[in-house]
């Protein structure tokens, strides 16, 4: 028998989330082939079955978060004959069981780590009104899980529900796509503060079902998502800014080389690496966009690391293209093809979504010619680049021609940036796509 743990796909990363097993009891496994899928707070990946052989047992259901090196699975090897006559249950489970508040505060405990808390723990704390800064973690370094959140409310969780709003500042923080960059204590306040109010807004879906009205299940990965889109709009003040750039130049080299580049390359030429090209050289003209609010000052990051945000069936995640200024328009279309490939089979690691310092979104992919984006906190600003439409456009003031254009849409942070380092930016990359002619080198 070869027993499947659940793994640890980061250095801070304590515990996981089966999002769907992809095998079933008594499906026969060949060696790496993916079994489950697995969630983190930091990124999604699958668990390969490192024997071949056949599944014999699962222990943990999907939707089910266990800590990192919990037995979850085992699978008989090819030729192995006789049923295991010892019970099936993970002492690492058993350990989960163990009250958070029956747990003893060890001295050595890391108070920077017990503070951080994953999404999943932030979510389960405002649905049931815990406060977190009255539990004693059970994870790695005292860090709080599901786990104990879920068994304090079993409990009742004496002394810790209904206080959360007068609690002092506990250092709470949210993981995100970006988790190396954690939000200011400043910004965790203001998230305390908003928690009444959205635990206020709960709603029962059973509640509100008519006769032809269908109750979707969230999952993990849907609630990640809504956590992280929620924290940004709250704590950063967007603002909102478009301009129109005529990229009939680019759209005829792009013609003009497609077919010798998909046959040269193996990949296809699309558009976005012609715009990523132009947000990295226009980042590195104005690095107040490349920055991030702190406490006490704006860090203006000095590598420039572009995260793009890829599209799933039923997810969204964003890999960084590292250094993406030192890349050449073929080499940032081979770092889209490879992280938009690896996405969208959950393959991707824990590098591949770490350090992004500033976000680009294909919005123009579905055919979108105007969008407004949620920033991905806590970068400064993202930028959207539309659907490319050809249409009428004046010329020289007296003379009408069909140009391609594109519309360039960019949410920023006030805080950080004004209409006129924004405006700057904004105008640096519309140059820059619209320098591109038919003999241009890329």
């Amino acid at each position: 028998m070869a027993e499947i743990r659940m793994p640890k796909l980061g250095e801070s990363v304590t515990e996981g989330t089966i999002g769907r097993w992809l095998k079933q009891i008594g499906d026969s496994v060949a060696l790496y082939e993916p079994i489950a899928e697995v969630i983190t707070d930091k990124v999604n990946a699958e668990i390969p079955a490192e024997t071949a052989g056949t599944l014999t047992e699962i222990y943990i259901k999907e939707n089910e978060t266990v800590p990192v090196g919990t037995r979850i699975a085992f699978i008989k090897e090819a030729g192995e004959s006789g049923d295991r006559e010892t019970p099936l249950v993970s002492a690492s489970r058993e350990k989960v069981e163990v009250s958070a508040l029956e747990m003893p505060h060890a001295k050595d405990q890391d108070d920077a780590s017990r503070s951080r808390y994953s999404p999943a723990v932030v979510r389960l704390a405002q649905e049931h009104n815990v406060a977190l800064d009255k539990l004693r973690g059970t994870g790695l370094g005292g860090r709080i899980t599901r786990k104990d959140v879920l068994l304090a409310v079993e409990q009742g969780a004496k002394g810790v529900k209904g206080e959360r709003a007068s609690q002092p500042s506990g250092g709470g923080t949210f993981a995100t796509s970006v988790e190396q960059n954690p939000p200011s204590s400043a910004n965790a306040s203001s998230q305390r503060a908003f928690e009444p109010t959205m635990s206020a807004q709960k709603k029962d879906a059973s509640g509100h079902l008519g006769a032809r009205d269908v109750s979707m299940p969230i999952t993990p990965i849907r609630r990640t998502i809504a956590t992280r889109m929620k924290m940004s709009k709250h704590e950063i003040p967007h603002a909102w800014m478009m301009v129109e750039a005529d990229v009939t130049g680019m759209h005829q080299l792009r013609a003009r080389h497609k077919a010798a580049f998909r046959e040269r390359e193996g990949i296809e030429l699309t558009y976005f690496p012609f715009f990523l090209r132009a947000v990295a050289e226009a980042l590195k003209a104005y690095p107040l966009v490349n920055s991030e609010w702190t406490d006490d000052a704006i860090l203006i990051r000095g590598d420039i690391h572009l995260s793009i945000a890829v599209a799933t069936s039923d997810a969204l995640v964003v890999p960084v293209i590292h250094n993406a200024d030192q890349l050449t328009v073929t080499g940032l279309a081979h770092a889209v093809s490879d992280l938009a490939t690896r996405a969208r089979s959950n393959r991707l690691t824990l590098d591949d979504v770490k350090g992004g310092t500033f976000t680009v979104n294909n919005t123009g992919a579905f055919g979108s010619i105007q969008s407004q984006p949620i920033i991905n906190a806590p970068q400064a600003a993202i930028l959207s680049v539309e659907s490319i439409v050809q249409r009428p456009v004046i010329r020289g003031g007296d003379s009408i021609a069909i140009r391609s254009m594109v519309n360039l849409c960019m949410s920023l942070d006030h805080r950080i940036l004004d209409g006129f380092i924004a405006g700057q930016f904004i105008k640096s990359v519309k140059q820059r796509v619209e320098a591109y002619t038919v003999d241009s080198d890329f």
